[in-house]
Order: structure tokens, then sequence, then C-alpha cells
């Protein structure tokens, strides 16, 4: 991004009043508010020139071996602009690698891609870090609590009751089977 001498001048003024707070002329305060909405214009213009320049790479990476010169022209023009190269711009480098600039650029992405992914991880690191619960405190007890009077006397204890021993028997865990009555002799079924 560029400035003119004129937007220099109001930059200039802007930054001072910012390091040393003064009042402002109305002039001065409309002459920022021009900057700030040049500024916000060349933002916008950036997003969509991106945009506009992400999508033509797209169209080509599509037509691709066909239009293999225009397609690396426009990737590192991305690449310059600050684009980091995605999966299927490293596919289809290496589809191209037998191309000399296809594979130096080739070379070229995978050092973005791998740089990209490890400023992501760095990222979700933080963030796991900041989302962290902090440890517990102890709890540290407070006088005024109860007194020896407020406590409850303690119960008279009651005798020991005897208890089973540990493990059941297995007529208790498996009961036995009962077995089944055979049919009667077939002379003795009445006919009915």
């Amino acid at each position: 991004m560029a400035f003119s001498a004129d937007e220099l001048r109001v930059l200039r003024r802007a930054l001072a009043t910012a390091l040393n707070p003064a009042p402002l002329q109305d002039e001065d305060v409309q002459d920022c508010l021009r900057l700030a909405e040049a500024v916000d214009d060349a933002v916008r213009e950036a997003g969509r020139l991106r945009a506009f320049l992400l999508a033509d790479l797209a169209r080509y990476r599509e037509a691709l071996p066909g239009t293999l010169p225009g397609y690396l022209e426009l990737l590192q023009d991305a690449l310059a602009a600050g684009y980091d190269p995605a999966a299927d711009d490293l596919a289809a480098l290496r589809a191209l690698r037998a191309n000399p600039r296809a594979a130096a650029l080739l070379e070229r992405c995978q050092v973005l891609a791998e740089r990209s992914v490890r400023a992501r991880l760095v990222r979700a690191t933080r963030a796991t870090r900041a989302v962290a619960p902090a440890p517990r405190t102890r709890l540290l007890a407070l006088p005024g609590g109860r007194s020896a009077a407020d406590e409850p006397k303690p119960a008279t204890p009651k005798p020991p009751v005897p208890s089973k021993p540990p493990a059941p028997k297995p007529s208790e865990v498996f009961p036995p089977r009962r077995r089944p009555v055979p049919p009667p002799p077939p002379e003795e079924r009445v006919a009915g």
C-alpha cells in the first residue's frame, strides 16, 4: 500500500497526536477520517483482488496440464501476495514436476506449506493453553467455624455384628437345576 504526500502528512499528524494527545482542529479530524476511509477502501480492494486471483488460480489448476505456463505464473503471483499453497496446488505441482519451473515451484511451495502448518500448530497449542483451567487452589479453614460445644456427642458403640464369610457357596450362586421329568411311555397315553 502506498500513500500520497498529503496522506503521509495526515498520517504523521495523527501519529503525533496519538503520542502527545492534544485537541485537534476540525480540519485535522476530517483529514484523519478521509485517510481512514481511503485505507479501508484499499483493504477491501486488496481482498477483492486476492479473491479474484485465487479464483483464477483454481480455474487454471482445473485446466492443467494445458494451462501450465499461466498456472505457474499465477501461483507465483499468489505466493508473492502471501498465499499459502493448498493441497491441490501441491498435488498439481507434483504431477507436473517434469517441468523444471514446476519442480522449483514445488520445492518452494512445500517449504511454505510446512511453515504454514507449523504456524497453525503453534496457534492451536497457544489457544489450548489459554483455555486450560488454572490449577485449583487449596481450601483454607476460616476462623469462626463450629466450636467444641456445637459438636454432636458420639453415640455409644453397638456390638459388632458377626459377618458372613466373604465367599458365597456355589449352591448360593448357582442353584441346583431340576431335572426334566421324562414323558410317560406311549401305552399310558390316553387317546382322546
